[in-house]
């Protein structure tokens, strides 16, 4: 079985970010902030550009294993691009709440951070991280 590409790295976030110029690298240090707020968790840097926050060790009933972050989030150049590892199922209300946004199977993009309310996404990132956890 293959190796998983993106794996947890000893790279500076502080560096990774600090590397990230104009709105989006302002967006992504604050987000970074909020989360590692949010979370009590440290940052750490998986593969090249995800700032991922815990660990977890995940088995599918395939029998693949890999470990991967509790929560995570990568700046892309079109919108800033969340993990949450646990899905949105429970989530409407705060999503309604959260400003504009899409999201995918366990994503959500937020163009600006700016737009949307940080008072939401914290509790966004709070419940996910509970979830992971098995709280949730």
């Amino acid at each position: 079985m293959a190796a998983n590409k993106t794996v947890k790295t000893d790279a500076s976030v502080d560096d990774y970010l600090a590397g990230l110029a104009g709105p989006r690298g302002e967006d992504a240090r604050a987000l970074n902030d909020l989360l590692t707020a949010a979370t009590g968790l440290e940052p750490a840097l998986w593969g090249p550009a995800i700032v991922g926050y815990g660990d977890r060790h995940l088995v599918y009933e395939s029998g693949r294993e890999l470990d991967w972050f509790q929560l995570g989030f990568a700046a892309r150049k079109q919108a800033l691009t969340l993990y949450l590892t646990e899905g949105f199922e429970g989530y409407d209300e705060l999503l309604e709440r959260l400003g504009p946004h899409t999201t995918g199977v366990g994503c959500l993009y937020v163009k600006r951070l700016s737009d949307v309310d940080s008072a939401v996404l914290t509790e966004l990132a709070q419940r996910s991280v509970d979830g992971a956890r098995g709280g949730g």
